[in-house]
């Protein structure tokens, strides 16, 4: 029996869908995309910055020009075989088929709702014109405001959702288990635990709301954390790991001396120690609202492998500079001077770790905070930069930090992780609930789906941090207001 073929859509994409992913041309599968002239001239204008949108902007221009020589992109070119990653950036029908790309030249009449000559009216009213036609068009766009003008037109519109996550059931990195009390003993007792038993336990309380239960009742990540609890006493608990690739758990306690000057408060921050703290993990991944202590165990953790254990050659701690809407280059000063601002989180953390209360034990000296902090800079063992001087390095040997990953698209993640190089280890913090950049929200940022991306590989782990223990005051702010 011959299948029916789908009709085609004909998706009109808006500018902020290729800055974001400059593969979007290629995702549409057998659908045909139409991208107005607007936008080219919108991309001729951004090709010449130095920054991540530049950058895209000048990688769809090159794509562009390639499929131009395949013929004329007004008359629309079927793309087929020049995705630049075919089978990873491209999707195509099950058949393998493959629409056009096209470019709209032509000066369509606007309703009088978006007569005004803009660009976000110019390229809606391409999508209007071909709906008008009576053709499945369709509106792809990351701007909020351009997409309920749109909708307000009776065009369908959407937002582009190839590398969105499902937020709401974003993986935590652990589960809980009501199990026999015989079963937590044994774990302390054998130091090691058989997954089978785990899997009952989690199938019987499934149909629960417990946002910690995976999608399938049987699945526990490797490097996912148990929560054991009695059945029958609630003070009788336990915390286990599956170790990565084995079918085993194994048990967690909290560290019985403070990791440079800082104890877990909680049990998903002993989570995150553990996974800090264990060499053979490769990639961490941490979640948390404000005050959660994302940022202060990872760089307690940088600091004690860096400065005590000798592990890693420096400790690179970087954030996006973009996000907040001002480049370096507006604050007054030379680089290290422009860098305070931005890094003035990181440096009262940091000053936090080195005073006696947050430091204690360690041997004492004559120095302040800050002169300590300036003197391993001097030393080369401590480098806090923008991202922005990330792209094109190789990073080995290095215990690298990036705080407020949430801000940052799936491409600029890939970029960074990319730059990982051997012996590195490679730490994304950040809040999904604050993000400053405005063309992402927290199902598409580039710390959500890399959580989702990287979840069950062997060399990766994730917590998701739920309690806020900076002062009462901040708890009861965060949970009240």
């Amino acid at each position: 029996m011959a299948t029916t073929a789908k009709p085609i859509k004909q998706f009109v994409l808006d500018t902020n869908v290729l800055l974001h992913n400059p593969n979007a041309i290629f995702v549409f599968q057998e659908n045909d995309v139409v991208i107005p002239f607007a936008v080219i001239e919108e991309l001729d204008k951004l090709k010449r910055q130095e920054d991540d949108i530049g950058r895209n902007a000048r990688e769809v221009i090159r794509r562009l020009d390639r499929l131009r020589a395949k013929g004329p992109l007004t008359n629309g070119v079927r793309w087929g075989d020049s995705s630049p990653l075919s089978g990873a950036a491209a999707s195509t029908a099950p058949s393998g088929t493959t629409g056009t790309i096209r470019i709209v030249i032509s000066d369509e009449k606007r309703p009088h709702a978006i007569a005004d000559d803009t660009k976000d009216n110019r390229i809606i009213a391409v999508a209007w014109e071909l709906h008008n036609q009576g053709k499945r068009a369709v509106f792809v766009s990351k701007d909020l405001n351009a997409r309920i003008k749109s909708d307000a037109l009776g065009i369908p519109t959407e937002d582009f959702q190839n590398q969105k996550v499902d937020a709401d059931r974003l993986y935590t990195g652990y589960v809980t288990a009501a199990v026999e009390g015989d079963l937590i003993d044994r774990l302390y007792d054998e130091r090691m635990l058989p997954l089978e038993p785990i899997h009952a336990a989690l199938a019987q309380a499934h149909d629960s709301d417990d946002p910690t239960l995976p999608a399938d009742p049987e699945t526990v990540l490797p490097n996912a954390y148990v929560l054991l609890k009695d059945e029958h006493d609630e003070n009788h608990t336990g915390l286990a790991r599956r170790l990565a690739d084995t079918e085993h758990l194994i048990p967690i306690s909290p560290p019985r001396k403070p990791i440079f000057g800082l104890l877990a408060r909680n049990v998903q921050q002993t989570m995150a120690l553990d996974l800090l703290m264990d060499d053979e993990i490769q990639m961490v991944t941490l979640l948390g609202s404000a005050g959660t202590g994302k940022t202060l165990l990872a760089l307690a953790a940088g600091m004690a492998k860096v400065f005590q254990e000798a592990r890693f050659d420096k400790l690179l701690v970087a954030r996006p500079i973009m996000p907040m809407g001002r480049d370096i280059g507006f604050l007054p000063g030379d680089k290290d001077e422009k860098l305070f601002a931005w890094m003035q989180p990181i440096f009262d953390n940091l000053e936090y770790l080195l005073s006696t209360r947050g430091a204690h034990g360690q041997a004492p000296d004559s120095h302040t905070n800050e002169q300590r902090i300036d003197k391993m800079i001097a030393d080369g063992k401590l480098v806090l930069e923008p991202l922005t001087y990330i792209r094109g390095r190789s990073i080995p040997h290095q215990f690298m930090i990036v705080d407020e990953a949430q801000n940052l698209t799936p491409h600029e993640v890939k970029t960074i992780a990319s730059r990982v190089g051997e012996g590195t280890k490679l730490v994304l913090t950040g809040d999904i609930g604050q993000i400053d950049n405005p063309y992402l929200d927290s199902s598409s940022n580039g710390l959500s789906y890399a959580v989702e991306k990287m979840k069950g590989l062997g060399l990766v782990g994730h917590v998701m941090l739920q309690r806020s223990e900076r002062s009462t005051l901040a708890s009861l702010a965060a949970e009240r207001l």
